[in-house]
């Protein structure tokens, strides 16, 4: 039964398939949308996004129609209310085209629902040398200045500019093959996690430094960065058990990782209005986004839309749809967390999917959704990850176990015993 139920988690992995397109062309943007502009074939840009919507279509039928799962149909749902929203608040066509856009790579990581990321392997590989090449391109770019640096090109008729070099507390951000040094950082991190269950002690510890230098120091991404710190003392913290009990170990690590979700509360709470720069010039950032980033789009949504406290101001609120293609873009303002960008968005309907969310993961007996669930919490508290697609499409398969149904039996035959799921490193062959 089990060769029989990984035979058909992989027989049409078209969500792998996107994956693969999405990571490969967020890893290499910059480079991609350089070469891709010069020589008139930028429309190639779009294909994954092409998949992304197949994926949809996946999802409505492999959850909603064949599987009645409520859930599912509840979400299409309110997927269509709340762009319907999204519209009316950015009072532009585009910017409804750019928020479905925005919100189809969540499928893509949904339709990994009842599926182990470890049966593709071929993905796996990808994401393995896409951690090298990310290395190797910031590296390279601080050697040399690419082409792509500053480059401005059209999305839907707005310009754009690829991530520029800017010096922050008289460090260069690099941006590698990347569009931005936060991506960059982010493919070098997503690679490290991807990779690391597979790989023995040594090779953990021989890439550690390694990444975090390249993630640190030439990206200059310290979210990213500190991430990564966290995630390896856990991997390490993991380790140190016997194996009967890692699996358990994990997965009340990745339970606990949602409690992220209140740090940003608790700081505007605790120091709202608060020079921290007086402090350290190091801690502006973390203090704009107390002041501003988390804050002002509740003020300006009471201003715009007070219905929105309880529907939602849309998909693309407050988000790239909006800065783009809104006549609202004075209202704008970067949200830098995942949570609260997705709140403004939803309205409070999304606090009762969290829920199922955290239901599910404390089910989940994929130890990668486990361990993208615990990085994902870290990493999205001062990052929204709505753009590029990549980082949304992560949170999308963490979360995916939520739309399978509990098994209302439990056999020897169909649920394979936990302590199995995290035994040594898996090699790759």
């Amino acid at each position: 039964m089990e060769t029989i139920r990984g035979q058909e988690a992989v027989s049409f992995p078209i969500e792998a398939i996107a994956l693969c397109l999405y990571f490969t062309r967020d890893a290499f943007a910059g480079a991609f949308r350089y070469y891709a502009t010069i020589t008139h074939l930028g429309a190639l840009w779009f294909i994954p996004d092409l998949i992304a919507f197949a994926c949809m279509a996946t999802f409505a039928y492999r959850y909603a129609i064949k599987q009645a799962n409520s859930l599912a149909i509840f979400t299409l749902l309110y997927l269509v209310f709340s762009l319907y929203v999204g519209y009316v608040f950015l009072n532009d066509h585009r910017g409804g085209l750019s928020a479905l856009k925005m919100i189809a790579p969540l499928f893509v990581g949904f339709c990994f629902c009842g599926r182990e990321v470890k049966d593709y392997r071929f993905l796996l590989g990808l994401i393995h040398a896409l951690f090298y090449i990310s290395i190797i391109g910031l590296f390279w770019s601080s050697r040399v200045q690419f082409p792509w640096v500053g480059f401005e090109y059209e999305t839907f008729g707005a310009s754009r500019i690829a991530g520029k070099l800017w010096w922050a507390e008289g460090q260069t951000r690099l941006q590698g093959f990347a569009a931005d040094s936060t991506m960059a950082g982010y493919f070098v991190l997503m690679g490290y996690v991807m990779t690391s269950p597979r790989r023995g002690l040594i090779w953990c510890l021989v890439w550690m430094p390694i990444a975090f230098y390249a993630i640190n120091n030439l990206a200059t991404s310290k979210t990213a960065a500190g991430t990564l710190v966290l995630y390896f003392l856990a991997m390490m913290l993991v380790r140190m058990f016997q194996e009967r009990y890692r699996f358990s170990v994990l997965r009340t690590m990745s339970l606990l990782s949602f409690s992220c979700i209140f740090i940003p509360i608790v700081l505007m709470i605790v120091l709202a209005g608060t020079n921290l720069t007086s402090l350290s010039r190091s801690l502006f950032s973390l203090q704009d986004r107390i002041d501003n980033s988390w804050q002002l789009p509740f003020v300006y949504m009471a201003k715009l839309m007070p219905s929105g406290f309880i529907t939602g101001c849309g998909l693309g609120c407050f988000n790239y749809p909006q800065q783009l293609f809104s006549d609202k873009i004075s209202y704008w303002v970067p949200v830098d967390n995942f949570y609260i960008g997705t709140y403004l968005m939803i309205g409070p309907i999304f606090i009762v999917f969290m829920i199922f969310v955290v239901l599910a993961v404390a089910r989940t007996g994929d130890i990668y959704k486990l361990t993208l669930a615990f990085v994902m919490n870290i990493y999205t508290i001062t990052i929204l990850s709505y753009g590029p697609a990549s980082g949304l499409l992560i949170i999308g398969l963490a979360f995916s176990e939520v739309f399978r149904r509990p098994s209302r039996r439990v056999t020897r035959v169909m649920v394979p015993t936990p302590a199995g799921a995290l035994s040594v490193p898996i090699r790759a062959r």
